[in-house]
């Protein structure tokens, strides 16, 4: 085991049984132009954490460790949209319809890809999910299991949606989560700030968090 400095208390990372989880580094999600700009939102927080983000999974690579990607996506059919997703909100644009880069939310178009800097390599893991959690409706967990990974590093976006929700099923499936504080962020400040003390809160209730430099002085 590795004791790496993290909140409320040091977390074990044991070599050869830990996998990194970068949820939803997308297009529509991050860039300028995408859909989460087009409704209103300040993307430039979500990219400003793109370089650490790459770091981060350029010490799983390094190490050898195994590095899942997660894109929220649905099939163009939209057959796994649940209509109350479908139906939520009240702006002009919903998942499935024609956004500024291709359908919005539908595997294979334009703003679904995840961000070249994050790109996967081949051999990495890419799970498309239908649901916020990285488990609704996927096989992840099978996967995991035949991997022997019983610890996993979380990065991405949002920290109070996707990131906290997929931490949340993990944990309840006896999974041992680390946040990477400075991998993940919101477009709202304060929800990140809420997030990760609702995760750290009464002894590491749904997990721990820490900042990468902490991570790589530890590991080496």
């Amino acid at each position: 085991m590795i004791a790496i400095p993290a909140a409320p208390y040091p977390y074990a990372l044991p070599p050869g049984k830990t996998a990194l989880v970068v949820i939803d580094m997308q297009r529509d999600f991050i860039e300028p132009g995408g859909f989460g700009h087009a409704l209103g939102n300040d993307v430039s927080r979500l990219e400003a954490i793109i370089p650490t983000v790459a770091a981060l999974i350029a010490l799983f690579r390094a190490k050898g460790w195994p590095v899942i990607h997660t894109r929220e996506s649905h099939k163009p059919d939209l057959s796994d949209l649940p209509p109350a997703k479908r139906a939520r909100g009240n702006g002009a644009l919903r998942i499935g319809d024609e956004g500024p880069m291709g359908r919005i939310l539908i595997q294979g178009e334009p703003g679904n890809a995840i961000i070249d800097a994050c790109a996967p390599r081949e051999g990495e893991i890419v799970l498309d999910k239908p649901g916020k959690g990285m488990f609704c409706k996927t096989d992840i967990h099978a996967t995991l299991d035949r991997l022997g990974i019983t610890h996993l590093v979380f990065a991405g976006v949002t920290t109070e949606v996707c990131v906290q929700t997929s931490m949340r099923e993990a944990n309840d499936r006896g999974f041992e989560g680390l946040l990477i504080t400075d991998a993940t962020d919101s477009y709202f400040p304060e929800f990140k700030t809420a997030a990760i003390a609702m995760i750290t809160a009464q002894s590491a209730i749904v997990g721990w968090a820490t900042p990468l430099a902490d991570l790589q002085g530890a590991v080496g």
